[in-house]
């Protein structure tokens, strides 16, 4: 990790590097190979807040994000340490302009979130329940191309796994707790309702 005291906002300001660097834009692959440096749940966390953006409204920008959140989720479950991509996943180029926009929208978030972070209830972050965070992140990248035509559904989404991303990175517990326990609530509201 390489800052102990603002490890989200260091995962943004390397995606603004990136953008940067590639001003003609960078493929999927590419970029997640420069991030998979740092950790999985780094990468798992850019497509997470990408979605909540105003990119969200970019047509199949959730769907191509939620698949790129199950396969990371999914390997992450699998132990792997090097992501692996599909070739026309990883072929996909992400414009800089756009990475550099999402940035800006998500910068005062971001730091808010480190504010707010720490090493908390620590065994919440390992396994077993490392793996019940991982599922639901794989579940929720999975919802994302399904759900693509219900207005907002990939963006509480894509908090959802944003939140989980972050308690992995900065191993805080109460943020996956918390995160998880609202999670659970609102799928008993909806079942309610339904029924």
């Amino acid at each position: 990790m390489a800052s102990a005291k603002q490890p989200i906002e260091q995962v943004l300001r390397e995606t603004s590097s990136l953008a940067r660097r590639h001003r003609s834009g960078i493929t999927v692959s590419r970029f997640a190979e420069e991030m998979g440096q740092r950790s999985l749940p780094a990468v798992l966390a850019i497509p997470a807040m990408a979605v909540v953006t105003p990119l969200s409204g970019v047509p199949m920008l959730s769907s191509v994000c939620g698949i790129l959140i199950c396969l990371v989720s999914g390997q992450m479950l699998l132990g792997r340490r090097h992501l692996w991509l599909p070739g026309w996943l990883g072929r996909r180029r992400i414009k800089a302009d756009a990475v550099r926009k999402a940035s800006v929208a998500l910068r005062r978030s971001v730091r808010w979130l480190d504010r707010h972070s720490g090493k908390r209830l620590l065994a919440l972050t390992r396994q077993p329940f490392l793996t019940v965070i991982q599922v639901v992140c794989l579940l929720c990248g999975a919802l994302m191309p399904l759900l693509e035509i219900v207005p907002f559904s990939s963006s509480i989404l894509g908090a959802v796994v944003s939140l989980l991303a972050v308690a992995m990175l900065t191993r805080d517990g109460l943020i996956a707790l918390l995160t998880l326990s609202g999670l659970a609530a609102a799928a008993v509201a909806l079942a309610a309702g339904i029924l």
